[in-house]
């Protein structure tokens, strides 16, 4: 065979396409470009939106066996419990019967002093129950994902919490889970009150997701360790008087001018379960005046209706008084 017939190119196990370091520029010049492209333009909500709706069936099937295994030991220590808790409950019942005739009285004797002084009622504010699925696998966040979305109508913005207090705030909303930041998260912030001085402050999380830390506070400000801070309601998201966290630490050094307070989130993420997401307070006002605002606008008319219905009702005595004198007048 004539040597020029021979095949000379390498074979397949020997030929190389671009190399490694091309390969890895590419990679990381289109992850950056698409990062900046998300932060500036937020192009890949959409794509994220689109996932977590894809990928809702599959999370719920995957925590399926988890959820039948958690259900199987309530079940199996169910019993004990619930016979505890119901001699409990009884004795905190007929411990509470004379305190709750207690309270009932003030709630109405408040009712009265508030509409003596002109002040509006408290607020009750609507709420969605919901689930947490699972926390965000974010390891530089804290944040977890709940069974509820746009469909069932939670909206950005609006306030979580649970039985013990206020655990966060939802951030993200998919159509069908949302994604909420916890009072620890580093970006997370919270306006609170001081029950027992009602001075005003504003707290945030901590960089190492340990806790709450009240920022910009004086060195000789009135707060001890235990004060319970609620919310303040300044800011038109949370309804006043939720129990936030409790002070665990307070340093004063005399080299700053500002006090060191950590704070203890009462609610704890780790434990909850099942949750309220409250519709922001702002909204929530806008609805109620909107709402007042139409009935004012029904009564108003139905009122018109009833004047009209008078003045007529007038004009046909008027002209009935008038066909009686003509007719007597001959």
């Amino acid at each position: 065979m004539p040597l020029g017939t021979l095949d000379r190119t390498p074979p397949p196990f020997f030929r190389q396409g671009p190399s490694a370091l091309t390969k890895l520029a590419l990679c990381s010049a289109l992850a950056l470009l698409m990062m900046v492209a998300d932060a500036r333009f937020k192009l890949m909500q959409p794509v994220r939106a689109g996932f977590a709706l894809v990928l809702q069936p599959v999370q719920r099937l995957l925590l399926a066996p988890v959820d039948a295994w958690d259900t199987a030991g309530d079940y199996l220590r169910g019993t004990q419990r619930a016979m505890q808790a119901e001699d409990l409950a009884k004795r905190q019942l007929s411990a509470q019967a004379e305190r709750l005739s207690r309270v009932q009285a003030l709630q109405a004797e408040n009712e009265r002093l508030r509409k003596l002084l002109g002040l509006r009622p408290s607020l009750t504010v609507p709420s969605i129950p919901a689930e947490v699925l699972f926390e965000a696998p974010d390891p530089f966040s804290r944040r977890v994902v709940i069974d509820r979305g746009a469909t069932q109508g939670v909206a950005p913005g609006s306030p979580v919490i649970n039985e013990a207090g206020v655990l966060g705030q939802v951030t993200r909303v998919y159509p069908l889970s949302s994604e909420v930041t916890l009072l620890n998260d580093k970006d997370a912030a919270i306006p609170l009150l001081n029950a027992r001085t009602q001075m005003r402050n504003a707290a945030a999380g901590r960089a190492d997701g340990n806790g709450m830390e009240l920022r910009f506070l004086a060195a000789n400000a009135d707060v001890k360790v235990g004060d319970l801070m609620t919310t303040s309601g300044l800011d038109g998201v949370y309804p006043p008087g939720l129990p936030v966290a409790k002070v665990s630490v307070v340093e004063r050094r005399g080299d700053s001018s500002f006090a060191q307070v950590l704070l203890t989130p009462i609610a704890q993420p780790d434990s909850a379960r099942h949750v309220l997401v409250l519709l922001p307070l702002d909204r929530h006002l806008a609805a109620k005046q909107e709402a007042e605002a139409a009935a004012a606008g029904e009564a108003a008319s139905a009122a018109a209706g009833r004047a009209a219905a008078r003045a007529a009702k007038k004009a046909e005595r008027a002209e009935k008084a008038a066909a009686k004198a003509s007719g007597a007048a001959p």
